[in-house]
């Protein structure tokens, strides 16, 4: 009886961050880490010197659960010309009976501070041959948010009809608004972002606690993040990084230690890495007599390969504490397509 109770206490906590989070726009996962930090931060959008980069992505959580949340995105970004880039995200994330479908546009420029711009012999992210970079993004878009009470129960114990179940797949779309600043060179990259500037959901829950739809401001989110690349005279390159994101409307703030190793080929490179994400807040739960706090941690081994102009990765979150979700892991598969555009 106690482990179910506080089974249960944890469960509540973690469901209802759910569902106020279950409108705020695209997750933020390990994707970045998958050479697309284009899906956190608009100003990356063709921060290559030239080339097109197409990226997708599909993320299943607990394997062993049905109607486990599930992320697929869509990706590509390209530039334009000296000082211009253009990019376009397109995602559909699934939590059991809701889900979000949307699409957003990017415009970003840059200002490159060398004299002559340097032809990269690849279009990818972690070649940038002498390139000193700072950039502006701005991305926009809209959002198709559903809740689908077709399955629910409409009656209570007492045969009476619940009047906010609907019976119906409920939804509601709303437009979204993104603004960062990026700075890059050969060895290191920062990144700021700002995301749901502006943004206006409509509740869809039948709960006036949670209609923040005149609060503007309420769902901002703050993405920072920050790496350096250290070459070798031997094959192998290392890039720590780290990524801190927090959010306005929960107060939540959590941290992404990153390590990945690069192993040059002649065709391409390998790259194995390692993820350790810690949140600052938690859940409480009974341990015996005692009630304790549990933070949300995550470790990501990360394994990838660009062979010419294609790219594969694979990631495995596991979710560390004494009481988690199912049984399984979070399962991610990355494939992408350089277009090379040099003559």
């Amino acid at each position: 009886m106690k482990t179910y109770c506080r089974n249960l206490i944890f469960l509540f906590s973690f469901f209802l961050t759910t569902t106020i989070k279950s409108q705020e726009g695209l997750p933020i996962y390990t994707d970045y880490l998958t050479e697309n930090y284009y899906l956190l931060h608009p100003s990356m959008a063709g921060v290559n010197l030239e080339g097109i980069k197409l990226r997708m992505t599909s993320r299943k959580h607990w394997l062993d659960q049905i109607n486990a949340p599930n992320l697929q995105t869509f990706s590509a970004d390209a530039r334009i010309n000296d000082r211009s880039g253009v990019g376009m995200i397109i995602f559909k994330d699934e939590n059991g009976y809701n889900s979000q479908t949307g699409v957003s546009l990017t415009y970003a420029h840059h200002i490159n501070f060398n004299d002559n711009r340097a032809r990269m012999n690849k279009p990818n992210l972690f070649n940038y041959g002498s390139i000193n970079q700072l950039s502006f993004g701005l991305s926009i878009g809209g959002v198709q948010n559903s809740l689908d009470q077709t399955l629910f129960d409409q009656y209570d114990i007492f045969g009476q009809q619940d009047p906010l179940i609907s019976n119906i797949n409920q939804s509601s779309g709303y437009f979204n608004m993104d603004v960062g600043v990026s700075y890059v060179n050969f060895n290191y990259f920062a990144h700021f972002t700002l995301k749901n500037v502006l943004f206006s959901p409509s509740n869809i829950y039948g709960d006036q606690v949670y209609d923040f739809s005149k609060n503007y401001t309420s769902f901002i989110k703050y993405v920072a993040s920050f790496g350096y690349l250290f070459f070798t005279e031997s094959p192998f390159s290392f890039e720590p990084s780290f990524l801190f994101h927090g959010s306005k409307l929960t107060s939540e703030k959590a941290l992404d230690l990153n390590f990945k190793s690069y192993y040059n080929l002649n065709d391409g490179y390998m790259w194995l890495g390692l993820s350790y994400r810690q949140s600052f807040d938690g859940a409480n739960y009974l341990d015996g007599e005692k009630l304790k706090k549990q933070t949300y941690q995550l470790i990501t081994p990360i394994f990838g390969v660009n062979y010419k102009d294609f790219v594969f990765s694979y990631n495995y979150s596991y979710q560390q504490g004494n009481i988690i979700l199912g049984t399984g892991g979070f399962h991610q598969v990355t494939l992408g397509y350089n277009i090379n555009l040099f003559n």
